[in-house]
């Protein structure tokens, strides 16, 4: 008897060990806690191509089953599944000229249940002018619905659209906007360019903001990235001036967003701190990193450098930076977005067929990247 007990145990240890390994081989690029290696034990690659053949590509997202949304700025959307198999939506009503176009994407946090999706596009205001804004669908059987206009007005131009959209901690959607090359603006409160704004899902303006307006903060040239610290802390990149048009070029910024506080420009540039603006936590000084992005990631902020080419990354301690670090630098081109997928893997856009590249013959590309693998 007790041996039919015990090969009776066996065979249900077996069998559970055999429908365990079944469903876990389901999700072999799953979460995993930053090693070398995915849920399953397989070895990650350092750096993998994801995708190729893209054009521009200036965003990412992925829904909740794991698959890809790829924002491309001439008004496409790819929809990428999990064979790489892609479908297009083509975005109605984008004008792509210069820096603008479709630029930022991002799901709603409840997507599984509401499908809505936020789309940052540039769009013909009149036949010499760019007007931004952003607008709210419903993604579902790859196609658009339901579009709401969720702010519009935002000024644009040939160059600084910004473009950056994220949900933060308090479930409220914020956005980047630029100077659209007009630096006045920027200090104009009547104004929605050279802005960080911050709104509610709909649209509407949350009681807590400090000018009963869209804004949350202003004085910004072109920002294009924000991200949160583990601390609930926004960090934001900015681009700085261009030595065509400044002597003191070129002064990128890192900078720590509060609330309703003036970032100086155009006066404040660099250590040029005038008084009631902000001085940023780390400017690049004379080098350039065009940083076009921001995110965070186990005590590090990375963003993608345009024209600097490369991968940065900014170590923090607190409200400080204590090392800055550059990953790749000319390997990869003109980078665009940096993201975190699901996997916890970073995820950078290229953008070397932006016209200011020297693209390759599959260009643009999304590339993988393992963090643990970054020293």
């Amino acid at each position: 008897m007790k041996k039919s007990i015990s090969i009776l145990v066996i065979l249900i240890l077996t069998a559970a060990a055999f429908w365990y390994l079944q469903n876990e081989a389901i999700a072999p690029n799953g979460p995993n806690d930053g090693n070398n290696g995915n849920q399953n034990g397989e070895e990650i690659p350092d750096v993998e191509v994801v995708l190729d053949g893209l054009e521009i590509p200036w965003d990412i997202a992925w829904f909740p089953s794991g698959e890809i949304l790829v924002a491309e700025r001439p008004g496409r959307l790819l929809l990428v599944d999990k064979n790489k198999e892609r479908k297009e939506i083509t975005v109605e009503g984008v004008k792509h000229s210069g820096e603008g176009g479709l630029l930022g994407i991002k799901l709603h946090p409840n997507f599984s249940e509401n499908k809505f999706i936020y789309l940052y596009i540039s769009s013909g205001y009149n036949a010499n002018q760019t007007r931004n804004r952003v607008e709210r669908y419903r993604l579902e059987n790859n196609a658009l619905s339901d579009k709401k206009i969720i702010i519009e007005n935002i000024p644009g131009a040939i160059y600084h659209d910004g473009g950056r959209m994220e949900f933060g901690p308090d479930g409220l959607l914020y956005i980047t906007t630029g100077d659209a090359t007009n630096d006045k603006i920027a200090q104009d409160k009547n104004s929605l360019g050279g802005k960080i704004l911050r709104l509610q899902d709909d649209g509407s303006i949350p009681p807590e903001n400090p000018f009963n307006s869209a804004i949350w903060s202003y004085g910004h040239r072109n920002p294009q990235g924000i991200a949160w610290d583990d601390a609930g802390r926004l960090w934001e990149t900015e681009h700085g001036p261009s030595a065509l048009i400044w002597p003191n070029c070129c002064q990128d910024e890192i900078n720590l967003i509060e609330v309703g506080k003036n970032y100086g420009w155009p006066a404040s540039v660099g250590d040029k701190v005038e008084a009631g603006t902000v001085a940023p936590v780390l400017h690049s000084g004379r080098n350039v990193w065009a940083p076009a992005s921001l995110v965070y990631l186990k005590g590090s902020l990375f963003f993608g450098g345009l024209k600097g080419e490369a991968l940065y990354e900014a170590v923090l301690d607190g409200e400080n930076i204590k090392e800055f670090k550059t990953h790749f630098k000319n390997e990869f081109g003109r980078i665009r977005t940096v993201r975190v997928g699901p996997d916890k893997m970073l995820y950078l856009a290229t953008s070397n067929r932006d016209g200011r590249g020297n693209p390759e013959e599959e260009d643009d590309r999304i590339i993988r990247i393992n963090p643990s693998s970054l020293k």
